[in-house]
């Protein structure tokens, strides 16, 4: 988050444009910090300094929209982070990736964002665990 907006990966399907926080899979013996900044080197094409763990997120497919077409269960851990550099796309972006986007946070009800939760979250302060939520 920077001025008062939120940085995003940038996506769309059949329904139209969506975004979501960069991240990915942490790989083996890689510290969280470390998955974080390469996935955000990755995505954004640009490094981070990792800060705070601000949410904690269970994503439990077979009970949100994707259910027909997906059946994982992830922990989402979503950090407060430091951006070094400008954003663009990375070395190895998302399957379908756009591009990123600098969303206002005070408009976000405006676009499709997962998890649909952070969008009153950020504009509250309100953080910790979030339990299986879209």
């Amino acid at each position: 988050m920077r001025d008062g907006k939120l940085l995003a990966i940038a996506k769309r399907d059949d329904a139209g444009e969506w975004y979501l926080l960069p991240g990915g899979g942490q790989d083996m013996h890689e510290s969280l910090h470390e998955a974080v900044r390469r996935e955000c080197r990755e995505e954004l094409g640009a490094d981070v300094i990792v800060g705070e763990l601000l949410y904690v997120r269970d994503y439990i497919a077979r009970h949100h929209e994707f259910a027909a077409v997906d059946d994982a269960h992830q922990v989402e851990l979503m950090f407060a982070c430091t951006l070094v550099g400008e954003p663009g796309v990375g070395t190895s972006p998302d399957a379908g990736q756009l591009g990123v986007a600098w969303l206002p946070i005070d408009r976000l009800d405006a676009v499709r964002l997962y998890p649909a939760a952070l969008k009153a979250l950020l504009t509250t302060g309100v953080r910790g665990y979030l339990g299986d939520v879209n």
